[in-house]
């Protein structure tokens, strides 16, 4: 292919599929991603981020998309099933634990410098790992984001600045240690739009059967984050009720 040809739909999905996160796991939760990432790939799918909570004793939530920012149930259901087998062999968790997947949410955190492109209008909060001016912690709207990967940066209009401060300030995104957009009436109204025209959109559309890539709504999908327990859990659970997950076999 030469320079000036466009990349197919497959090529640019590839692209979204690997593009790197900003920020990673530590610990337990940074074995479990490890995991994680190249299942969900094959899947079509890609990981937003592991987290490990005291929630009924120990919980993994596992926070899954597609390249587009959309999520359903059934994905969910699907990365779950695929997840739960390698995660047993793996064990990345020696203590038994809740396995959980989920979708970002309309509030969702934002962990790719395609997650701040998409948002560009909306309100953020975000902390950065070392101090940008005086401070770490910032909230206001995105304006816009500039350059790529690791060196992107982020031109943000501060809403919480005093009067003798500058509003408008540059993060380097490398420096971003979390961000996670507010919950505003805008944020809400995109996210309804956006699911109605992924309903309306052809079923063919949706489940990628012409070739091209999967279509979804390319912002924020409202997508309330589902909790997706798998199949296998603890060997004497009840149908609809699986137990722990990593305790000993029965």
């Amino acid at each position: 292919m030469t320079e000036d040809q466009p990349s197919t739909p497959a090529e640019i999905d590839s692209a979204l599929l690997d593009e790197p996160r900003l920020t990673q796991e530590t610990g337990v939760a940074a074995r479990v991603a490890t995991i994680a990432v190249p299942v969900l790939r094959d899947l079509g799918m890609r990981l937003v981020r592991v987290k490990v909570s005291g929630l009924n004793g120990m919980t993994v939530q596992i926070m899954v998309e597609r390249p587009d920012g959309s999520v359903n149930v059934q994905d969910c259901e699907e990365a779950s099933m695929a997840l739960s087998p390698v995660l047993d062999i793996e064990e990345p968790i020696t203590a038994a634990y809740h396995l959980e997947l989920s979708s970002p949410g309309i509030d969702r955190p934002l962990v790719r410098v395609s997650d701040f492109a998409r948002a560009i209008g909306h309100e953020v909060r975000l902390e950065t790992v070392v101090l940008v001016g005086d401070r770490k912690r910032f909230r206001g709207w995105i304006e816009a984001v500039e350059g790529e990967g690791r060196e992107a940066q982020l031109k943000l209009r501060r809403m919480d600045a005093a009067a003798d401060e500058e509003a408008d300030v540059t993060i380097p995104l490398r420096d971003v240690a979390e961000a996670r957009l507010v919950l505003t009436e805008a944020l809400i109204r995109e996210s309804l739009k956006a699911g109605k025209q992924a309903e309306s959109e052809p079923e063919s559309q949706e489940d990628g059967e012409d070739g091209g890539p999967r279509k979804g709504p390319g912002r924020f999908r409202r997508n309330k984050p589902q909790s997706v327990h798998p199949a296998g859990g603890a060997r004497k659970s009840s149908p609809g009720k699986p137990g722990p997950r990593g305790g000993s076999r029965s």
